[in-house]
């Protein structure tokens, strides 16, 4: 299952090619997909890399690092990602939590450090010369944190993903023309209008582009998604489950816009959290991406966004910088996806007309 998962990764999502210099990222606990992904990639005569990522290191760095440095900008972090052709990333923590106790406000500051390198990274995304990937290995940490035993989390991971398939890849194909029927819509609309009991928020979306992620850069896909204008989201939304930032959950998240900006932002669990992140920087107050779940593999709440921002039936709106390719303009340290569960009672209208009930796009718009 592994090298079939390996060579999902290299074949489809990054199409890995003869000459590539292709950085790995990932914990320890990843090593035995990690290895497979070598062989894979070193049979294509690209070259790998190998970045070990480890949540303790980075507790440790949080706790000692004085103020310079984190706000110290590092050359060769920005070399890097300046120069890798396919860059993949592996989420496998061995815990959810480690940065629980450090002071918000020291994670604002590194954000803002790291804010060259997300400018780098969506730059090369939206110019097309950086092929990219994250997915996620089934940890026990993962697994208890999503609720599961390790055997049932690692059955839920390779079926997201597609591995039962007889053919991984003709599924994903199939799920990319699905999606993009509804993009072909989405293009054409000026203004969303989601509802429900506790939501009514009005997104302005003309002119943006939408993004079919068919799992060529999330693996697993299963959204489409696009940068609102900036400044003309109005209204309110609660949103179902819990926004996790760095393993701080913040429960019941409700957001009030006017203009565009976040004016009121309140929290069940928290609120104190939340709003420090929202004073990170002017663009964190802003939306920078509004999304339709539609992967309907996946149908439970994992604390997992990689999983979760793909949940069938769901939607999900970000906090702060927007993906160029979208045409989005909002600039953030930030990228804060919060999702909402639209299968009970959410209505989506579409320039005044119903296009989704209950959690599925209605048949008849997409014909």
């Amino acid at each position: 299952m592994l090298y079939k998962f390996a060579k999902l990764i290299a074949d489809y999502c990054t199409e890995v090619r003869k000459g590539d210099e292709v950085l790995v990222s990932a914990s320890i606990e990843a090593l035995p997909l990690v290895r497979e992904l070598w062989k894979v990639i070193v049979s294509k005569s690209a070259y790998p890399i190998f970045s070990l990522r480890d949540d303790i290191l980075s507790e440790i760095f949080y706790k000692y690092a004085p103020e310079d440095l984190l706000r110290h900008e590092s050359k060769i972090d920005v070399f890097i990602a300046e120069n890798i052709d396919v860059r993949i990333s592996i989420l496998s923590p061995i815990h959810t939590k480690p940065l629980i106790d450090v002071d918000p406000e020291k994670i604002g500051l590194r954000r803002r450090a790291l804010k060259k390198l997300t400018e780098v990274f969506m730059r090369r995304d939206a110019e097309g010369s950086l092929r990219w990937v994250v997915t996620a290995y089934p940890t026990n940490s993962l697994a208890q944190e999503a609720g599961m035993s390790p055997l049932e989390y690692s059955e839920f991971v390779f079926k997201s993903l597609k591995l039962y398939s007889d053919d991984p890849v003709r599924s994903w194909v199939q799920q990319r023309v699905w999606q993009q029927k509804i993009v072909n819509f989405l293009n054409k609309v000026s203004e969303l209008r989601f509802m429900s009991e506790d939501t009514d928020i009005l997104v302005k979306v003309d002119g943006r582009i939408w993004i079919n992620d068919d799992g060529k850069k999330n693996m697993p896909g299963g959204e489409v998604f696009t940068g609102p204008h900036e400044d003309c989201t109005e209204g309110h939304i609660v949103f179902t489950y819990p926004a996790i930032w760095s393993g701080v959950e913040v429960e019941g998240v409700r957001l009030v816009f006017k203009r565009g900006k976040v004016v009121e932002a309140n929290a069940a669990k928290g609120e104190e959290f939340l709003r420090k992140i929202l004073e990170v920087d002017e663009g964190a107050r802003r939306l920078g991406e509004v999304a339709f779940g539609l992967n309907y593999d996946i149908g439970r709440f994992t604390k997992e966004i990689l999983f979760d921002e793909k949940i069938g039936g769901t939607i999900h709106m970000a906090l702060g910088a927007s993906y160029p390719s979208t045409g989005g303009k909002n600039t953030s340290a930030i990228h804060w996806d919060m999702i909402k569960d639209m299968k009970k009672d959410g209505k989506v209208y579409a320039d005044g007309d119903l296009i989704y009930e209950n959690g599925r796009f209605l048949e008849e718009v997409l014909g």
